[in-house]
């Protein structure tokens, strides 16, 4: 619900602020005064294509700021949460015209994009002015106000159900059509490759390990030499380190048997010899087991170049060429497979479009059943409004499909194309004059008769549209006397499920008004100013007695206004 207009600088309007309440809201005013203006901010709110004449002469820019109450609007709500901008019960639309041709728009005082705001203006009214691209002529709006009419929704998402698991075993498909292909074209490849690794098989660390070995081979005369000379330093010659650690153990024993702090020495002394004798047997065996081997030499030369190859063609590393080599492998063996995964899923997608067909058909029939009821009934409407000889049709389009294999529905053995709706694609289709042919609702020309159009199909449809507000722009345009007081009562019918804000001139719909204002032009401070203000119960009265007798009311107007007011 619109609770809160808010126009600074705006055509004639200096600055105004008008509250909306819930029920029918109505705007009167004379010719000129500038009605037409709130319609036109309101517009521009919503999201609609901004002017720079808008702007009030010797302003730099104007504001239009609306408030609207979307407590418990989901919809609201997801379209807001989904633009990464926080939720209110209490949103806020701004738009910014500024003269140089800027254009900034806000939602909660948020900046966002024009076709932002228009998506959150779309969710929250419906304004129906003269010229402006109405929501129910937008053709494939239809299919939902029909669904919403009959309360179709739980078959709806049936269907839409049946119809995303379809969707996403053709995607299936498709990507396992297009890996098979992909994998074709590598498949000399991979193999090449396959055989390439497997012929050298490198093993995790094993060039670590080769290079290790490498270098004992490389410097064997220097390992042979020098563990010679060391075991004759530590155990063979004369004076070798073991012997001269055996005559200083002695030594300190004798010095122990004096002294016995040297107790601790001589025992170290001995562990000396037994550490000497262990690096002198370890040297030793060490040296009778080197052996210089030129065939190995070169065979570890020979691998580590094969496997030094593959590390730098596979990935810097042997971990990296075996990780290769093992996706690559079950790709290959996947390749082999493929015939049988695509021919599951094509078996599957046969069973889903069985499942599909039948709630697209259930669907379609349920459509068409209560397409017959909205028929009837809005064209009882249109002749309430003053268009006897109206014919209104909800066609009904079911397009065959020449792509069998990718059909969401198959029926009775054709193929039809579908999308997340149906099968169905679905047009309002009207004639306003006796003999004349049914033409989309799109191509009706007056202005007046879209109005009663527009009406007659919000008053069937208002218990299953979701808009909280609609708005009228001389929505009496064209009407007269009783069909002005049909016009009314629509009016205030709709306002038992839509907030309403209406401008009119008829005094039979300005009377049922829940809500009146007038828009009044004025002169101050040498310049033309549009107001707007709300009316009190006795300036009602005078109000519509004056769209009864023009600016002199008489009394007579006056009793008329009030009998107009009592329903």
């Amino acid at each position: 619900m619109l609770k809160r207009l808010i126009i600074k600088n705006y055509a004639l309007i200096d600055e105004v602020e008008v509250e909306f309440q819930n029920g029918l809201n109505i705007i009167t005013g004379e010719t000129g005064a500038g009605k037409s203006i709130i319609m036109d901010s309101l517009n521009l709110v919503l999201g609609e294509r901004a002017n720079t004449e808008v702007i009030r002469k010797g302003e730099v820019k104007a504001i239009v700021e609306a408030h609207f109450d979307v407590t418990n609007n989901t919809k609201v709500k997801n379209i807001i949460e989904n633009l990464n901008i926080d939720f209110y019960d209490d949103l806020i639309l701004r738009r910014e015209i500024h003269l140089k041709g800027q254009n900034r728009c806000f939602i909660n005082d948020t900046p966002a994009t024009v076709n932002a705001l228009k998506e959150v203006g779309d969710a929250v009214m419906d304004l129906h002015g003269q010229h402006e691209h109405q929501s129910l002529l937008k053709a494939e709006s239809h299919i939902d106000l029909v669904d919403e009419f009959g309360g179709l929704q739980a078959l709806v998402d049936e269907y839409r159900q049946s119809y995303n698991n379809l969707n996403q075993l053709f995607k299936q498909l498709d990507d396992t059509l297009k890996r098979e292909q992909e994998l074709k074209d590598k498949m000399n490849l991979y193999e090449y490759q396959i055989k390439e690794i497997d012929e050298v098989d490198p093993k995790v660390n094993e060039i670590e390990e080769l290079e290790s070995e490498l270098k004992i081979l490389e410097n064997f005369e220097e390992l042979h030499q020098t563990t010679n000379q060391l075991y004759d330093i530590l155990y063979l010659k004369e004076d070798s380190i073991r012997d001269l650690l055996v005559i200083c153990r002695n030594k300190l024993s004798n010095l122990s048997k004096i002294d016995k702090t040297f107790t601790e020495t001589e025992q170290e002394a001995k562990n000396a010899e037994i550490i000497v004798d262990e690096i002198a047997r370890f040297i030793q065996n060490y040296n009778s087991k080197i052996e210089f081997d030129p065939e190995r030499l070169e065979m570890i030369r020979s691998r580590l170049l094969q496997l030094n190859k593959l590390r730098k063609k596979y990935g810097g590393s042997l971990e990296s060429v075996i990780e290769y080599r093992e996706k690559i492998g079950k790709e290959y063996e996947l390749a082999g497979n493929f015939e049988y995964e695509i021919e599951n899923l094509r078996k599957q997608i046969e069973k889903n479009r069985i499942i599909c067909s039948e709630k697209a058909l259930r669907l379609s029939n349920k459509r068409k059943e209560i397409s017959k009821k909205i028929e009837k009934s809005i064209v009882q409407i249109l002749k309430d409004l003053g268009i006897e000889k109206a014919s209104f049709e909800i066609k009904f389009e079911n397009k065959k499909s020449s792509d069998s294999e990718r059909a969401y529905v198959i029926l009775k053995n054709s193929f039809y194309e579908a999308n997340s709706k149906g099968i169905d694609f679905v047009e309002f289709y009207v004639s306003l004059n006796e003999g004349e042919e049914l033409k989309p609702l799109i191509k009706v020309a007056s202005g007046g008769e879209i109005s009663r159009i527009m009406l007659s199909l919000k008053t069937i449809l208002a218990k299953s549209d979701k808009l909280p507000g609609l708005a009228f722009d001389e929505i009496d345009v064209g009407v007269s006397g009783r069909i002005a007081t049909k016009v009314g009562q629509c009016l205030k019918n709709l306002s038992n499920y839509h907030q309403i804000i209406a401008i009119t001139h008829l005094p039979q719909i300005a009377a049922l008004a829940d809500h009146h204002f007038v828009v009044e032009k004025k002169n101050e401070n040498h310049r033309v100013v549009t107001t707007i203000r709300k009316l009190t119960n006795n300036e009602r009265v005078k109000e519509v007695a004056k769209l009864i007798s023009g600016d002199v009311i008489t009394e007579s107007s006056l009793a008329s206004a009030k009998e107009l007011m009592k329903g």
